[in-house]
């Protein structure tokens, strides 16, 4: 069995030096479009021999890139519970759990600000009401995170990776205060060597800023890389970074069919990407690394 690797701190915007320039991006970009031509020419779904061997036919990625809520975790609950108690401190109707569900993927401040809409479209919804909602949703929501379930496969997929030796990175719209607890709770946080919260740097997804850092950071290049996750943001940053795009089908994109974004392979279950692991297999034999301690847990 693999050895666990010693925990990683949260990357933090100090760390990250000067922005990368704009023209890194759009030839990134260039790049991706003709990589996800290629893949989604080639490669319509998953099959037997896994989504990762089609996609890699000549071994695995070196690097693969995670999107959080909606990809390894059903956090709906959790965040309809803030929005709720949130909107109820204001005074105002509640908006139900399938609304939060369509409005989720681009981070706390624009939640906040489309459950005050009651709609996707929030440009009307005034700066000083924005802040006043926010600091209710983040207090309502530090207290109600114990309804997050982590997605069917996850675990298996996490697991399998890690005795592959294939560094993993978790770039999330969260904001990162919230993102250790979570993770040190589901007892996934160890699997990761880098993670980006939606606050850690200036930039949040569908910006490719934060995956063309940990690419840096990992000495990988976009070829070598993949990012998994269930939105448009998610598509569109690995499109603007260069890098083949997996998406699942049962996360949060607003209603819309994920497929409709271009992402290089849609699956429905993260085993599918594993050599002859359908999603209705059996869990993988593949024992936990030793538990950490709560203080480097924290340290996640």
């Amino acid at each position: 069995m693999t050895q666990p690797r010693e925990p990683h701190a949260p990357f933090s915007s100090s760390q990250s030096g000067a922005t990368l320039e704009a023209s890194e991006a759009t030839g990134a970009l260039e790049a991706s479009a003709a990589l996800e031509k290629s893949a989604a020419d080639a490669i319509p779904e998953a099959s037997a021999i896994g989504g990762f061997a089609q996609l890699f036919p000549a071994g695995l990625p070196r690097l693969v890139m995670f999107d959080l809520d909606g990809t390894l975790v059903d956090s709906v609950p959790e965040l309809a519970a803030a929005v709720e108690q949130m909107l109820l401190e204001l005074g105002r109707p509640p908006v139900g759990s399938a609304a939060v569900r369509l409005w989720v993927g681009k981070g706390a401040r624009v939640l906040v600000r489309r459950a005050l809409a009651g709609d996707l479209h929030h440009a009307a919804v005034d700066e000083t009401d924005t802040e006043q909602a926010l600091a209710l949703f983040m207090a309502a929501y530090a207290g109600s995170q114990h309804l997050t379930q982590i997605y069917p496969g996850v675990r298996d997929s996490l697991k399998w990776l890690r005795q592959q030796g294939v560094e993993m990175a978790l770039i999330t719209n969260k904001p990162e205060r919230f993102v250790a607890p979570m993770l040190d709770a589901l007892k996934i946080g160890r699997y990761f060597r880098w993670i980006i919260g939606g606050d850690t740097l200036a930039q949040q997804k569908p910006d490719p800023t934060g995956l063309l850092q940990v690419m840096k950071m990992a000495g990988v290049e976009p070829q070598q890389a993949l990012f998994i996750g269930d939105s448009r943001s998610d598509v569109l940053a690995a499109h603007a970074a260069g890098v083949l795009c997996v998406a699942l089908s049962y996360g949060y994109n607003h209603g819309r069919p994920i497929a409709e974004e271009a992402p290089a392979l849609v699956i429905d279950d993260l085993r599918e990407l594993l050599p002859g692991c359908p999603s209705a297999c059996a869990e993988l034999p593949l024992a936990d690394p030793q538990s950490t301690s709560s203080e480097e847990s924290a340290a996640w």
